[in-house]
């Protein structure tokens, strides 16, 4: 059962990720003043899997100079790496439940490095090794300001179980930790490489960034994985901070809305310079969440004491 249960959602993951793509392309086409995709069924609802079978069927090239191995599997990695996460989906039949699942989170986010890292670094080009070492600091310097921010709401919470959020949310975290709050959205954004903290992916300085060298099932690999973090940030968001509870279908329309955040920051906000990026994280982001989460302790403390 367990099994049969983690890849029956695995299988609805895959099916959204379709559908968030064509919610994407129509949000982005309304702002822009067009349609977007509407002529592949009705409305365009098939245009997912149209796109699907296309990138699939289409010819896998492999540049001459790249190193093989590497650059064959670390799509395959960064792929495998997002079926994982989705382990830690809450369930509350209990069908599986992780005592330490925001630690396995964490871990989960650190090993995505690797996989821009490898595929970057095997394509053996210029761009791609520019797009993978953005990346990668990127990645790395918003890992740690993003910690702290989970440090300071699992203080409430009593537990690294995210089940622990179910029941001890008895008013969103979004209200008690205001400021935390964009902060996390902030990080989610420049964890997943989106837009306006997209500098792996930088199409006006570095064509396609890490993946330029990818074609067929290789990119729609890097694609899927991409897509399928994105949807499981918002799931952690609403998860932390909206409440999370699982039984109500406003779980999942919350889920739905953080979505169509992500997208319409993408269509409103230009990219922003690669130092001021940095900046964010380490001059704005992690003082301040440090300062949040002393101040937390010093407050559990006096409520223990008293």
């Amino acid at each position: 059962m367990y099994l049969i249960n983690y890849l029956l959602l695995l299988l609805l993951i895959l099916v959204s990720v379709g559908f968030v793509t064509l919610l994407e392309r129509k949000v982005l086409g309304y702002m822009q003043i067009r349609k977007g995709p509407n002529k592949v069924g009705f409305m365009g609802l098939l245009q997912p899997f149209s796109d699907g079978i296309k990138l699939f069927f289409s010819e896998q090239n492999y540049p001459l100079m790249s190193n093989f191995v590497f650059y064959y599997l670390s799509p395959v990695f960064m792929l495998i790496l997002s079926f994982v996460l989705w382990l830690l989906m809450p369930q509350v039949i209990n069908v599986y439940s992780f005592d330490f699942g925001i630690l396995f989170f964490m871990l989960c986010t650190g090993l995505g490095v690797y996989g821009v890292m490898l595929s970057g670094w095997s394509s053996n080009s210029k761009y791609a090794m520019l797009g993978c070492l953005r990346s990668v600091a990127q990645t790395v310097s918003y890992e740690v300001s993003m910690a702290m921010i989970i440090l300071c709401v699992l203080i409430f919470t009593f537990g690294f179980n995210l089940i622990g959020f179910m029941i001890y949310q008895y008013t969103w975290f979004m209200f008690f930790f205001f400021p935390l709050f964009y902060c996390w959205l902030s990080s989610c954004l420049a964890e997943t490489n989106r837009s306006p903290f997209d500098f792996a992916e930088g199409e006006s300085e570095l064509v396609s960034g890490f993946n330029v060298e990818y074609s067929g099932a290789g990119f729609s690999f890097i694609f899927l994985s991409e897509y399928m973090n994105i949807i499981f940030m918002s799931f952690m968001t609403v998860i932390l901070f909206m409440g999370c509870n699982l039984l109500s279908l406003f779980f999942y329309i919350m889920v739905v809305m953080v979505l169509f955040w992500f997208i319409w920051v993408r269509g409103t906000l230009p990219r922003f310079r690669y130092d001021k990026l940095m900046y964010l994280t380490w001059k704005s982001f992690l003082p301040l969440s440090l300062n949040i989460f002393m101040l937390n302790c010093m407050f559990l403390v006096i409520m223990v004491g008293m």
